[in-house]
């Protein structure tokens, strides 16, 4: 019987340097969409999903995010007092039990594929998740699920999966399919941002991952690339000639690239006007603009 996914690796250790000058106080991930943290949709999407353990790959600065996640009794206790049942529960939906979190230092900029090295400890010899939080998803069922059911039938690793224009090919991994219908298709390879008339694909690999254990033999073998980053493509690339292989999983649903202010900005709109109490007013004050 295949061996649940029950973890997942949140690579939170970046500068966010294109959110300055917030980001010079406090950590990317904490930046509020509507009410909530970016951190906290990612998170959300996961425990949906199934997972239960939740391992943080940080860096110097991340105090904010760790302390995010725990008890926070002075204000559970002002909000018990003074009658705010509702308001209390939400914040205590933000906390994790002890164990089912841990936080790894990631000490240098190495890149993705090093950040996932960096927890292998906390891995074992299960299968496990990535989430990338920069990628929010809006989905009627959550991508992470989706895939993980996919992964329990099949096996091997799995990677989510969307269509680009193909004059942004440039800014992904793109993947070369054996198969290009259906949700899910067996992957003969994958190259970290081609040039467009290279691209094997308009398939982009998005920030959702299924592993195994032997991923981080891969990685420790996996050279840096020019800018002293060791690519996760690259070491998931290797693996499609193993047997069961890799496979994408083409998901339905709206993403947003929270690492750009644009796409920060768009998914707060999006998320937003979900809200039936900020729907009518938001969409008032949109159509009120002078766009012309």
């Amino acid at each position: 019987m295949m061996t649940k996914v029950k973890k997942a690796i949140f690579p939170v250790a970046g500068l966010g340097t294109r959110f300055l000058p917030a980001t010079k106080s406090i950590p990317k991930e904490i930046m509020t969409l509507v009410d909530r943290p970016l951190i906290q949709y990612t998170l959300d999407e996961a425990r949906t999903s199934g997972i239960e353990e939740f391992i943080f790959v940080t860096s110097r600065g991340k105090g904010a995010l760790e302390d995010y996640f725990d008890h926070s009794p002075i204000l559970e206790n002002h909000l018990r007092e003074k009658g705010n049942p509702d308001l209390l529960s939400i914040v205590q939906e933000t906390t994790l039990d002890s164990g089912t979190i841990a936080y790894v230092r990631q000490h240098y900029p190495k890149g993705l594929g090093h950040a996932i090295w960096c927890a292998r400890h906390l891995i074992g010899d299960e299968p496990f998740a990535v989430i990338l939080t920069d990628d929010v998803i809006i989905s009627e069922e959550p991508v992470l699920g989706q895939m993980i059911a996919a992964y329990e039938h099949l096996g091997g690793a799995m990677v989510g999966l969307s269509r680009v224009s193909w004059d942004k090919v440039s800014n992904y991994g793109i993947v070369e399919p054996e198969t290009s219908e259906g949700k899910v298709l067996r992957l003969k390879g994958m190259v970290e941002k081609p040039a467009r008339e290279q691209a094997p694909s308009d398939l982009a690999i998005i920030g959702r991952y299924i592993l195994t254990p032997r991923i981080f033999d891969v990685l420790a073998k996996t050279q840096p690339d020019t800018k002293g980053e060791i690519q996760i493509t690259e070491a998931i690339a290797s693996e499609t000639s193993t047997s069961p292989g890799v496979f994408g999983f083409v998901f339905e649903g709206q993403r947003f690239d929270c690492g750009s202010k644009l796409g920060f900005l768009q998914a707060g709109i999006s998320l937003a006007l979900e809200r039936p109490e900020l729907k009518d007013n938001l969409q008032e004050f949109l159509k009120s603009l002078d766009l012309t």
